[in-house]
């Protein structure tokens, strides 16, 4: 029976040389396997490789997947292996190479060829031919005047289209754009008003430089969602499910020390009201129930504006509603579950007072929850403090 992927890739993360069972594997399956790796594990992976055998998978890989391996290199061992690859792959990556790979440049395929507005469809399907004859992949057609991008020509125009009356500008599909410098968020918000479209990269100059496509898109959400939700819990960007115990420990241990911070807060609030919980023990019992109460409140509130605050809906100019709503949320939640425990309360300690205690502190705290946990992200946003919003402020 064939080993499963997190099979796979835990056997890789977790051994001392991580190319030999990579190796075992079979060329399309290193493939799969090595992208679904965190990017610590691919750093191993390729720190292992030799060179001739990195440059061997180099060479099975299309240009922006090669770019991503050699980015994780030594400029030693970089600049060797791309010596020993053909010289047409060799030009295209160190051209990919040359770009942040967090920008629309470090985004972006070379999968495309551009004509000019007076060619016919039979030129056309003459240079589509042997664009894939060369790389075995259909290209996206840009179409240009005096080097100036026009649109985009659909694949689908080549079997349609009348080739002997037909002009190339009659198919023309309006193609949305973006500087080559710009921040992959900046990406995310070019296909978000386009969510059909493949976005061309230019030059400075206007001229074409790549294509990004929607898959693309989706990796790059994925990945902002997964960063936005490690700040949110304050576990490192880098850390993975497969990282070992020393490499969990140096990512979260600052973060356990701060909330170390905030429990002894917390506790020295408690001792104020020291005497009163001797006199009455049995607040003692319920006083853990309607601290993690709210801060399961909190933590609700403060995923959802965070959420929000990530894809641009709130900030605290507009956040006025926002927090008016959680408040009247955790009001209405905290007198649904102050209810509950304020009746468990009556019946198991035959206390009407305590019932009422209970669920009065349960609303009360719940309603602060709501209140912190929105007003405080919105705070850290508006001072750059944050990190969920860390990419979008380098634009």
């Amino acid at each position: 029976m064939a080993a499963s992927p997190p099979d796979i890739q835990q056997a890789i993360a977790t051994s001392t040389t991580p190319a030999v069972p990579f190796y075992e594997l079979s060329n399309a399956q290193q493939r799969r396997v090595f992208f679904g790796l965190p990017e610590s594990v691919q750093r191993s992976v390729v720190e292992d490789m030799g060179r001739d055998e990195l440059q061997q998978f180099v060479s099975r890989l299309d240009p922006d997947e090669a770019t991503d391996v050699l980015g994780l290199t030594d400029a030693d061992t970089r600049r060797a292996v791309l010596q020993r690859l053909a010289e047409n792959r060799r030009e295209k990556i160190e051209f990919l190479l040359e770009f942040s790979p967090e920008s629309a440049a470090g985004m972006m395929h070379l999968d495309y060829i551009t004509i000019e507005t007076d060619s016919s469809f039979e030129e056309l399907a003459d240079r589509v031919r042997r664009y894939e004859q060369r790389t075995g992949r259909f290209p996206t057609v840009f179409v240009v005047e005096d080097e100036e991008l026009l649109g985009e020509l659909p694949g689908y125009t080549l079997a349609l289209s009348d080739r002997a009356s037909a002009h190339i500008t009659d198919s023309l599909h309006a193609i949305p754009t973006i500087q080559y410098n710009r921040p992959d968020t900046d990406v995310l918000d070019v296909f978000r008003a386009n969510p059909e479209s493949t976005v061309a990269v230019l030059d400075d100059d206007g001229s074409i430089l790549g294509v990004i496509y929607a898959e693309d898109i989706l990796r790059a959400i994925e990945e902002e969602v997964g960063e936005t939700l490690y700040e949110f819990t304050g576990v490192a960007e880098e850390e993975s499910v497969l990282d070992g115990p020393l490499a969990k420990v140096r990512s979260r241990y600052k973060w356990l020390i701060l909330n170390l911070g905030t429990a002894f807060l917390a506790a020295a609030v408690v001792g104020l009201f020291e005497t009163t919980i001797a006199a009455f023990t049995l607040l003692a019992v319920y006083m853990p129930i309607v601290a993690g109460m709210g801060g399961n409140a909190g933590t609700q509130s403060m995923a959802v504006t965070v959420r929000g605050i990530a894809l641009e809906q709130v900030s605290i100019g507009t956040g006025g509603r926002v927090v008016a709503n959680e408040i009247a949320a955790g009001a209405a939640n905290g007198v649904i579950t102050g209810v509950l425990v304020a009746l468990i309360a009556t019946v198991f300690n035959q206390s009407p007072l305590l019932g009422l205690v209970i669920g009065v502190s349960m609303v009360l705290n719940l309603v602060i929850a709501g209140f912190f946990g929105t007003i405080i992200p919105l705070i850290l946003d508006r001072f750059g403090i944050d990190n969920f919003n860390h990419s979008r402020s380098r634009s």
